[in-house]
């Protein structure tokens, strides 16, 4: 299991927090997924591509960056 930290753009809310941390915690494989809004990062913990977790942000409306 890895832990990986990326950029999200486009979130300004607890909400976006949510809707982001909902759909990259459905993503098979995630064991963890956490948002540090003030940051704008996404800490992502379990064996998945980084394909999936960009998916996923943008199915809940935001931007993966890196």
């Amino acid at each position: 299991m890895s832990e990986r930290v990326f950029t999200v753009e486009g979130m300004t809310c607890d909400h976006c927090v949510q809707a982001v941390t909902r759909e990259v915690s459905a993503i098979p494989g995630v064991t963890a997924a956490s948002v540090d809004l003030a940051a704008k990062q996404l800490t992502v913990s379990g064996d998945v591509a980084e394909s999936a977790i960009a998916d996923a942000v943008a199915e809940a409306g935001y931007t993966l960056v890196s």
